[in-house]
Order: C-alpha cells, then structure tokens, then sequence
C-alpha cells in the first residue's frame, strides 16, 4: 500500500508533444514581441526623421516646382487605358530634352539657334492618380494624388533625371515615405520599363494608403473594444488584442 501510495504522489509524465508544443509557442510570442518592439523603434525613428525641416523642405520646394509647372502649362491632357504607353513617355522624355536645351541656349543669350528649335507645348499629362509633367534641368516629374472612399488624402513626388535617350533614368529625389521599396521598384523596373516604374510607384503609394486609413477606421469604430493595436510601418502586419469583457 505504500508503493502505491508514492506511486500516485508521483506527478504524470509529461507528453513530448505536449513539451515541443509549448516550446514552440514560447519561441513564437519571443518572436513576435522582437518583431513589435523593432516596430515601434522604427515609429519613433519615423516620427524623429518627419519632423526633421530637411524633409518638409524637400516636400514644399517639389510641390513648388509641380505647382508652378502646372500653371504655365498650356494643355492638360488626360490619358485613359492604352492612351498610355511607351511611344508616349518617349514623346515626353523628348520635351523635356527640348525644353532643357532651350532654357541653356536662353542662358547663353543663342539667339540665332533658337528657330532651330521645335516648339513644343508646355503640356501636362494626367494617368489616373498621376500628374506627369516637365520640370527644368532635363527632370521629368511625377505628382500622384492618393485617395481613400474617394476623399482626396497625400501628394507624393517622385522626379526621374533624364540625361539622354542612351542612358536610363534614375530616381533623383522623391517624397514617398522611405520604408516603402521605392529603391528595389527602381532597380528591378525602372532600366527596363519607366512606364511600368512609375504605375509600379503608384499602386506601392495607393496600397499604403489603403492599408493605413483601414486601420484608422478600425481605431474610429472598434477603438473602446481593443486594448491595444500594434501595425507595422507599411500596415502590412496588424496586431491587436481585445479588451476584457463581462460576457455573463
């Protein structure tokens, strides 16, 4: 009676499956509290780097140059479905080639090699979210205009250089928020195909957008039922956890 009375002392065995399982949810919540805690260092390097002047001068002085593109231009052309194509952003590249050339032989006071050149329209291009226009010293500039439940929201810039018709464009300054892949869009599209780049940008910028107003309306709506709510930089990833409720 006494080897029986130990052996029911004894505490039962633990299941190994039962030990690899609770090691590998530990390992999982180790993981995702690293990955949240990375997420908010980066917010805050976020919040630090927006509020820097360098930054909101950079924004101001581009929405200067499209702002004043946009005034002198002397048509608007919108461009729907194959309307847009590589023929065409040849053409533009073409006026931004000309225009950059007539403002030099401007400088140099080349009066007589003026007539040589072909007029061209100061014209703006409109591709859906896009405003595509020519800005001075052979740019070519990029305006896109997201918008969420058809209420107008950001304005962001991406201006490409175009030094000649051999060599690709490349990104020379833009405003889009640095944690989107706007380097990796550049190298994977934009010495293949600048038309499909610059869609490419604009559906990256469009998404973001999306994502982040989803989750503010998610805060508006459901706000006072979570107790917190953790989203990575870009909104891909989206954590919260419900408050505690008195279900009785």
């Amino acid at each position: 009676m006494q080897q029986v009375d130990q052996l029911k002392e004894r505490p039962a065995p633990l299941n190994m499956g039962e030990v690899n399982f609770s090691q590998a949810e530990d390992v999982r919540l180790e993981t995702t509290r690293a990955r949240f805690s990375n997420i908010l260092k980066r917010h805050g390097d976020l919040t630090e780097r927006l509020s820097r002047d360098s930054d909101k001068s950079v924004f101001e002085r581009l929405q200067r140059e499209f702002e004043a593109a946009h005034a002198s231009q002397t048509q608007e052309v919108c461009l729907d479905g194959e309307q847009w194509n590589d023929g065409l952003l040849a053409t533009i590249r073409e006026r931004v080639h000309m225009e950059a050339e007539r403002k030099v032989m401007q400088l140099q006071g080349d009066s007589a090699a003026m007539p040589n050149l072909t007029f061209y329209e100061k014209i703006t291009y409109r591709v859906g979210n896009k405003m595509i226009c020519c800005l001075d010293g052979a740019r070519l500039g990029i305006q896109y205009e997201t918008s969420y439940a058809g209420e107008p929201c950001e304005l962001f810039h991406c201006v490409l250089e175009t030094k000649s018709f051999l060599e690709k464009m490349t990104v020379l300054e833009h405003t889009i928020p640095f944690f989107l892949p706007i380097r990796e869009a550049e190298n994977e599209y934009l010495s293949l195909n600048a038309m499909k780049f610059i869609d490419h940008v604009g559906d990256l910028l469009q998404a973001y957008v999306d994502r982040r107003e989803q989750v503010r309306l998610i805060k508006e709506l459901y706000g006072n039922q979570m107790g917190e709510l953790y989203c990575s930089l870009t909104y891909h990833m989206v954590e919260f956890v419900l408050a505690d409720f008195d279900w009785n």
